[in-house]
């Protein structure tokens, strides 16, 4: 958060205030330097920015700002000058918190990234830096390493996380001559791989400089104070300008109209808007970044998903027990939970929790064999237990029907030597994930993706259970950035909604980014404009209705502003009142818009009554 545009706030106010007290003591004089010097200093910046904006071909609100302090300054009109600069730089400290409040970086990005990896040089291991690895090094990656650089596998077999690049929760399993992408976790055996691409190359570091590119290429949002702003010029400028002539050319009716013309009101009553709005946010969990990001959420048409930990809960569940061969269910479930009660494997994890939440009784196991990416056989008192997959069972003898065959992931249980059953996973989807896009749809938006590194038949099914009819599967990163750049013009704005490593990428180069951080990536968080912070889905409708309110009242409170001061211009021009009367006047007008401005703090009632009620 910048401090300048405080320090300077602060210095208008601290110089009006010693003026006021130097009026106050008679030494008038004193006080009008003092006001006179602070105007000064104050409309020398806001005139080269105002020559830089024309040049550019924009014309913003300060012109007519700068027209009124100078007037008043040539007229020594230094009180209507100083109240002028005080809102002035107010509304420039406000706007400058709502833009800048808690910008985020990439630092956890950074060190999520390996930093070394172990090499086999002549038959005894070595570890190096990480940029040191060269193509066709041998790795070494054990259990629990992080993939150093992407490489191929020459011996072993293995279970891979790729969550942090793909999404899926669901390890991968690996074998010879398949390739390994770095930043995945080795969750198996040991594996011996040979290098294929540097650090540099590799699929880790192209996430890191896409969410560099991507941050650095947004352009930025136009101040929402200045799409009124020439309408508001000219017509104050006319308004000033037909006093002016039928007065015989008295400039203080000139002034008499710009003083109440200045756009303090259009200054005041975005900023504030967005302040209360964002405040309103942070209430209920949802942390908005910046003012932009507010403004363009209001007015997004299509909402992007990953699939895994947005839609879904990013954990595979057990789904459903197929038993065999007169075995009960229970009994598959605890031999299976007794055999995997020590080991940290995902899927291992579930079917524990599983049988220890129905409060089944889990044998003990007396020996463990465990064949590497395949499952493991165990010694159930006399009987043996294997659970893995149905390529284990099938090396054991283990006899199973073709109609066991499945498309989703499964663990097969064989007790004895015969097949007893099959337990069946599903990364399933979030309670309220038809309920956020039924919500979405009602608020507004006209269009919705899935981009997801999982199969497409997976993805698919997800897709038709909650009604998003386009979907991008089987993507790495820069597929999904791709995509997401690619989309048609009518679709935009856009905004993405992720909580991984593997969609930073997007999350940046979306017009907005909604991260999930309550269980996603600080990456993911970094790289958003909107971080969620509790583990629900329902707050992404609730972040895009505090948008849209946040907006409909800061530019109503705008609109008022202007009206008001319009009706006021046409008052002045009559030479009826002073340029300081104007300049407190303008402060009433000032005070209503604040007020009006506030309400984005609401709502009028509880937020998640008004949603549920969608």
């Amino acid at each position: 958060m910048k401090d300048f545009e405080y320090k300077e706030a602060a210095f208008a106010i601290v110089s009006f205030a010693t003026a006021v007290i130097c009026y106050l003591a008679g030494a008038i004089d004193a006080g009008n330097l003092i006001l006179l010097v602070t105007a000064s200093l104050q409309v020398i910046p806001l005139a080269i920015d105002m020559v830089k904006s024309l040049m550019r071909g924009e014309l913003g609100v300060d012109l007519l700002a700068i027209t009124a302090i100078v007037t008043a300054l040539l007229l020594k009109e230094y009180v209507t000058a100083a109240v002028i600069v005080v809102m002035l730089t107010g509304g420039e400290a406000l706007e400058n918190y709502a833009e800048n409040r808690a910008k985020g970086e990439l630092d956890d990005l950074m060190k999520r990234a390996p930093t070394t990896a172990t090499i086999e040089v002549r038959g005894s291991s070595k570890k190096i830096a990480i940029s040191k690895v060269a193509v066709g090094d041998l790795l070494i990656i054990k259990p629990g390493d992080v993939v150093p650089v992407d490489a191929e596998i020459i011996i072993g077999t293995s279970s891979f996380d790729e969550s942090a690049l793909t999404g899926e929760a669901i390890p991968v399993e690996r074998r010879v001559g398949e390739t390994l992408l770095s930043g995945s976790i080795n969750g198996g055996g040991l594996i011996k791989a040979r290098a294929l691409h540097t650090a540099k190359e590799s699929q880790y570091e192209q996430i890191i400089e896409l969410v560099k590119q991507a941050t650095s290429s947004q352009a930025p949002f136009i101040r929402m104070a200045d799409r009124y702003s020439v309408v508001f010029t000219l017509i104050a400028f006319g308004i000033a300008g037909t006093a002016f002539f039928i007065s015989g050319g008295q400039w203080i009716r000139f002034l008499q109209v710009i003083v109440v013309a200045t756009p303090c009101p259009l200054l005041l009553g975005a900023p504030i808007a967005l302040v209360s709005g964002m405040s309103r946010a942070a209430k209920h969990g949802i942390i908005v970044k910046n003012g932009s990001a507010l403004e363009k959420l209001a007015q997004v048409k299509t909402f992007a998903f990953d699939k895994t930990g947005t839609l879904t809960h990013g954990k595979p569940k057990v789904t459903s027990i197929k038993t065999s061969n007169g075995f009960t269910k229970d009994q598959v479930l605890a031999s299976a939970a007794s055999v995997e009660s020590g080991s940290n494997h995902i899927l291992a994890q579930e079917i524990v929790g599983l049988a220890v939440a129905q409060k089944l009784k889990i044998p003990t196991t007396t020996s463990q064999h465990e064949e590497p990416g395949l499952g493991i056989v165990a010694m159930q008192g006399k009987q043996t237990i294997i659970v893995g997959k149905r390529s284990l069972l099938e090396k054991q003898n283990i006899a199973i029907p073709k109609n066991t065959k499945t498309n989703t992931t499964a663990v097969y249980v064989a007790i004895g030597e015969k097949l007893a059953g099959v337990l069946l996973f599903e990364d399933t989807l979030r309670d309220e994930t038809k309920q956020t896009l039924a919500q979405l749809k009602i608020l507004g938006m006209q269009h919705s993706l899935m981009l997801t590194g999982d199969n497409r038949s997976t993805a698919e099914v997800i897709a038709k259970k909650v009604g998003i009819l386009t979907v991008y599967a089987d993507t790495l990163p820069a597929d999904k950035l791709s995509a997401l750049k690619n989309l048609d013009e009518k679709m935009r704005l856009v905004a993405m909604v992720g909580d991984g490593v593997n969609d930073a990428p997007t999350l940046a180069a979306a017009d907005v980014g909604i991260a999930l951080g309550a269980k996603g990536s600080t990456a993911a968080s970094e790289s958003a404009d909107v971080v969620i912070m509790m583990d629900s889905l329902l707050k992404v409708a609730e972040s895009f209705k505090i948008a849209k309110d946040t907006f409909r009242i800061a530019r109503q409170a705008i609109l008022l502003g202007i009206s008001i001061s319009v009706v006021l211009m046409i008052i002045y021009s009559t030479g009826r009142f002073s340029p300081v009367s104007g300049a407190a006047v303008q402060e009433l007008i000032d005070i209503v818009v604040m007020i009006y401005a506030l309400r984005a703090h609401g709502p009028w009632g509880k937020t998640e009554q008004i949603l549920a009620n969608l």
